[in-house]
């Protein structure tokens, strides 16, 4: 199975938020623990983070066919961005929307996303738990939709 994984805006400066809570989490280590849990599940990702709309609608565009699934976190992009709402439905590919608890993030972005109605599912949570359990539900998800 191939998934995409669309971190949005300033989760690379992720670390630094990490580290006023108290805590050492980075993008880097967000991505190796996904890989990790990608290997345990027989997934394949393909990974981007951007702050660029252009960049994240042509990853998703380039990849459609590849892909079965997307895991997107789209931060501050969840209250405005019909220009990406408008590209996962017209690629019509499964996606998990991801947000992070608040002591990582500048906003709840996750109240009022326009994504929702795109996304299987919902995630909130802790930066290093919240990509795995989205990456078991989607699995999950593709799963059952291919025993159909």
């Amino acid at each position: 199975m191939n998934i995409l994984v669309l971190h949005g805006p300033n989760l690379n400066l992720i670390g630094v938020r990490s580290a006023q809570v108290g805590e050492r989490v980075t993008l880097d280590k967000i991505d190796r623990s996904l890989r990790a849990k990608a290997r345990e599940l027989d997934v394949t990702l393909k990974n981007l983070q951007t702050h660029d709309v252009t960049k994240a609608i042509t990853f998703l565009q380039r990849n459609r066919k590849w892909a079965h699934g997307l895991l997107f976190t789209p931060g501050p992009w969840a209250k405005s961005r019909y220009d990406i709402l408008d590209t996962l439905e017209l690629i019509d590919i499964s996606t998990v929307e991801i947000h992070l608890t608040s002591e990582f993030s500048v906003g709840d972005y996750a109240k009022g996303s326009i994504f929702k109605k795109a996304a299987v599912s919902v995630k909130k949570g802790h930066p290093l738990q919240v990509y795995q359990e989205a990456l078991t539900k989607l699995n999950e998800h593709l799963s059952s939709a291919s025993s159909k």
